[in-house]
């Protein structure tokens, strides 16, 4: 893998939300990408083009319904090929990361204790998040005067 690869991993894994970050770093997926891309006998462009094309769908810059036939594009492998490499990172890549990703969040919701006046405040503010602040309200305010 060339330096280039590396920073321009790096640099976008950082700019993902911290549960992300925590998430793709649980799995070695650059390190199972290149295994698959010798199981499948890839050179060491395609395997970069490989695990760009798996970088691309992590960052959430591309959907993953269309990696398989991203891989056929870019790695320049059949259709076949390509689907059964997609097969293989879902497998060893994708759901390993989002099961991490799943249990850094229910863990995080755990550390949270929202209660229902959240919820309401919420939804008669029309979706606006700053009602989950933990701002004085107004009724609270009229109390302390």
């Amino acid at each position: 893998m060339t330096e280039e690869l590396k920073k321009t991993i790096k640099k976008e894994i950082a700019e993902l939300p911290k549960e992300g970050q925590e998430a793709i770093s649980a799995v070695d997926w650059v390190k199972i990408a290149e295994e698959i891309g010798k199981k499948f006998l890839l050179d060491e462009d395609e395997t970069e083009d490989f695990q760009l094309e798996t970088l691309l769908v992590l960052i959430g810059v591309t959907d993953p319904e269309f990696y398989a036939v991203n891989i056929e594009n870019h790695v320049d492998v059949t259709k076949d090929k390509s689907a059964e490499m997609a097969k293989e990172a879902f497998q060893k890549i994708f759901t390993p990361i989002r099961k991490a990703l799943e249990e850094n969040i229910k863990k995080n919701l755990k550390d949270k204790n929202p209660n229902w006046q959240q919820s309401v405040d919420f939804i008669l503010s029309g979706g606006n998040y700053s009602a989950l602040l933990d701002m004085p309200r107004e009724e609270d305010s009229k109390d302390n005067i």
